[in-house]
């Protein structure tokens, strides 16, 4: 007989015996017997209880953590809408945090806001504080320009409150042309940071006349003054603003929620800063000739989508009407006149001080000094987050800021 069948002889021979065994042994047990072995654990008799949230992201205030779409895939591209102001507005409202005691604007006044804006005049700003991993805090100057897309400016450490500062003036650094619905987001991302609506409101440009230096403090001394200025007879804002901008010359007044009544800024492009058109990205290809030898590759003919969006310098949905420069960079400064200040020479006649002056009805001009303080103490004025927090209720873990 061969090996392979008295094995399964074997086996079968076995399962026998075991069955007898065991019927045996069922048929001699007494009805408590049989009701221990039919009875099951206490331990899977207990109640399930769902899993609690996880301690290192509470959910305290109803964010979204469903499969919806996010504001970082919505603002990266990857989910189109139709209905931005809708959805934008009803995720903030989940994110406020009532006990914020800073300036607020209550979500129905930032719809309205948006609402009474979105047409091809509109005039609506917003000021992004964007803690990004690479570039680090910056604050993003938005102002619309069209229905559809608003130019932006990047500036460090933030607008300047205090008329009296050493640090008076700023690089604003022209980025790519925005969709204006940009203007609504509250978003974070492990790759791009977390970006908070520090203040948000309509803008006016006021006119910038040849003799600028006896009116304002801009401090431009290396610009021309030789230009002629024409009262302008355009007479929505939008247009001003183009035109401001192709004179490279802007008087900016914004009407904010956090910013102080007729805060004034002054921005100028200096003729050495003045480039007309988009910078080229080329990449280096090894040449065949020899190990590190390379030949420059023009890439400019690339139709890929970053591709296009260098060379037009808008993001997808936005028209670079304005015909704004990548990385071009812009000085800003407080119009300290503007904005309601007069200068006073000190006793020692070594430097003057701005204070707030009078008008001619006898009103108060300017505004106290204010300091923006960096990602840790500003808050957004719609939800009163922080950049911190707002990272926690986007659910990103793990982000590492720029240090320095």
């Amino acid at each position: 007989m061969a090996p392979a069948l008295r094995m399964t002889r074997s086996i079968k021979e076995k399962l026998k015996i075991f069955s007898a065994k065991v019927n045996g042994v069922v048929s001699n047990m007494n009805s408590s017997d049989e009701e221990r072995l039919n009875t099951p654990p206490t331990s899977l008799q207990a109640p399930i209880s769902p899993p609690g949230l996880s301690r290192s992201r509470p959910n305290r205030h109803n964010v979204d953590r469903s499969n919806a779409p996010t504001p970082a895939s919505i603002e990266a591209g990857e989910i189109q809408i139709q209905d931005h102001l809708s959805y934008f507005s009803t995720h903030l409202a989940r994110a406020v945090r009532p006990e914020d005691p800073g300036p607020r604007l209550s979500i129905p006044e930032f719809v309205k806001l948006y609402e009474r804006n979105y047409h091809p005049h509109g005039r609506h700003f917003v000021v992004h504080q964007h803690d990004h991993p690479v570039a680090g805090v910056h604050y993003d100057l938005r102002l619309q320009i069209s229905e559809t897309s608003s130019i932006s400016f990047a500036i460090m450490y933030g607008l300047p409150g205090n008329p009296n500062s050493r640090r008076l003036n700023r690089n604003a650094t022209e980025t790519r042309v925005h969709c204006l619905w940009n203007h609504l987001i509250e978003t974070a991302s492990t790759s791009t940071g977390s970006l908070l609506i520090w203040d948000t409101g309509e803008y006016t440009i006021l006119p910038y006349h040849s003799d600028q230096t006896s009116q304002t403090d801009t401090e431009f001394s290396c610009s021309s003054s030789s230009e002629s200025h024409q009262p302008s007879t355009i007479s929505d804002e939008s247009s001003k603003l183009h035109q401001a901008f192709q004179d490279r010359k802007i008087r900016l007044r914004l009407h904010g929620t956090r910013l102080p009544p007729n805060y004034t800024l002054s921005l100028r492009l200096l003729t050495s800063h003045n480039r007309h058109s988009q910078p080229v990205r080329r990449k280096r290809r090894r040449d065949d000739s020899g190990w590190g030898n390379y030949q420059r590759v023009d890439i400019s003919s690339d139709h890929s989508d970053d591709a296009q969006i260098r060379l037009s310098n808008a993001y997808p949905g936005a028209t670079n009407s304005i015909h704004s420069i990548h990385q071009r960079k812009w000085y800003l400064s407080l119009d300290r006149h503007a904005s309601g200040f007069a200068p006073v020479v000190q006793d020692d006649g070594a430097r003057r001080k701005w204070v707030r002056r009078r008008d001619e009805e006898g009103r108060l001009l300017g505004f106290e000094p204010f300091f923006v303080r960096g990602r840790e103490c500003e808050r957004s004025v719609v939800t009163g987050r922080t950049g911190g927090e707002v990272l926690g209720d986007e659910g990103v873990e793990g982000f590492v800021g720029r240090k320095g």
